[in-house]
């Protein structure tokens, strides 16, 4: 067994808690650039798009008059679906990116 005197371990100890601070700095850099982020997509052509920002809140819906059909409202549904579904892929894409970086932490 070594021995590290009475004291001998403390500085492994603070390197360790020099290491978690600069993680916990750099996990709230990550998570406040990720709600800083505004992330787009659309479908059908661009005749809808969403917006969100990182953390996957909503910020917009925009839709173009030429997708609205009275008698095709399901369709307007799917394409507003399919803005989000493909928002939300790269929201996760961007989230793996920013805090994918700082290992099995999260």
């Amino acid at each position: 067994m070594a021995n590290f005197g009475r004291f001998g371990g403390m500085g492994n100890m603070q390197q360790m808690m020099k290491q978690a601070k600069q993680m916990q700095e750099k996990m709230k850099k990550a998570q406040e650039e990720l709600e800083n982020s505004e992330i787009e997509a659309a479908s059908g052509g661009g005749v809808v798009t969403v917006k969100l920002n990182g953390k996957k809140r909503l910020l917009s819906i925009q839709i173009k008059p030429e997708a609205v059909d009275p008698d095709d409202v399901e369709m307007l549904e799917d394409l507003i679906m399919a803005a989000f579904n493909e928002a939300f892929e790269k929201a996760d894409e961007l989230y793996a990116q920013k805090l994918g970086m700082l290992g099995g932490l999260i």
